[in-house]
């Protein structure tokens, strides 16, 4: 089945600009209600130093096809993150390589996070396009089997629906879901913010990191030996 959704809710961009401006991944996580929203470790950047930000489109494909993403590569749009899984196949670098990228770029899409591999990482690292995969590797893809281009997906053990916003560096990738994102972000920007106030007491020596969890431990009732 070929199925291809194209009207759905987005974060708005102002949003999207917002979280854009936040400096760390963990931060969005810590955030989170449940602190949920971080993507499994194993989808890493291709290249060090990564940032993105913007939207959810959901690609299924079949296992080591990717005509879908070629379809959604196809639709993409300025700030579009695509969120690629392929049925766990990590072994097809040919599923996503350096045109495809060139393209996304061209396109003004913000980034790719696929749950399998990719191939080309010199030419996307040149490109600058940020690319998040689970493994590298130059065997091909096939252009035979159906998916589904912008329904909720699974990814790196976190459900993703079309719109979420979804934010990635290089220390890994966190999705909020579209209706969370605004309160996330209140809190996201609060917690850098104090921070960094307190980065600069660290750095001047007038703290630890343990004095500012010190009610936490003191409910520990840690106790030290002279």
């Amino acid at each position: 089945m070929y199925n291809v959704f194209k009207n759905y809710k987005k974060v708005p961009n102002e949003i999207v600009e917002a979280y854009s401006k936040l400096e760390e991944s963990a931060s969005i996580n810590e955030s989170m209600p449940q602190k949920d929203g971080a993507l499994h470790s194993s989808l890493r950047p291709v290249w060090p130093g990564i940032r993105m930000c913007g939207t959810a489109v959901t690609v299924q494909c079949g296992v080591a096809d990717n005509i879908m993403l070629h379809k959604a590569v196809s639709m993409a749009g300025p700030g579009d993150v695509l969120m690629v899984v392929n049925k766990g196949y990590d072994e097809a670098g040919g599923m996503f390589g350096g045109m495809m990228a060139a393209t996304l770029k061209s396109r003004g899409a913000a980034g790719l996070v696929i749950e399998g591999a990719c191939r080309d990482t010199m030419l996307i690292k040149d490109l600058d396009f940020p690319v998040f995969s689970k493994n590298i590797s130059i065997k091909p893809a096939t252009k035979i089997s159906p998916g589904i281009i912008n329904s909720p997906i699974i990814i790196g053990g976190v459900l993703v629906c079309p719109g979420d916003l979804v934010y990635g560096d290089n220390d890994g990738v966190v999705v909020v879901p579209r209706e969370q994102a605004e309160k996330v972000l209140k809190t996201a920007q609060a917690r850098e913010e104090r921070e960094s106030g307190q980065l600069k007491k660290i750095l001047n020596g007038e703290m630890t990191t343990f004095d500012f969890f010190a009610a936490e431990y003191a409910r520990l009732d840690l106790k030290e030996e002279p």
